[in-house]
């Protein structure tokens, strides 16, 4: 098998090297080798666009400020005591 063929048919690499692209640098080797891949590979593009979205909504989860505001109410904590205590009970 040649070279080409191994990086047209190799997914794992595609994805191992789509999530590195997504946290950092990768070569220019790695791009070109990506690159060949996607042109040929519908789920692999798939999974870049869904990765890069995943991604993107837990770096908006993480520097969202947080609401001081936001408490149990009382009720609700002791139901929960209550179930906590239960099981510990057992």
């Amino acid at each position: 098998m040649d070279e080409l063929t191994k990086i047209a048919y190799n997914c794992k690499k595609a994805t191992y090297l789509i999530e590195k692209q997504d946290i950092g640098e990768i070569t220019l080797r790695e791009k070109l080798e990506l690159k060949i891949h996607l042109a040929g590979c519908r789920v692999c593009r798939v999974f870049q666009l869904q990765s890069a979205a995943i991604n993107r909504m837990i770096r908006n989860m993480l520097h969202r400020p947080v609401d001081e505001n936001i408490k149990l109410d009382d009720k609700f904590k002791n139901q929960l005591q209550h179930l906590i205590d239960e099981q510990l009970d057992k």
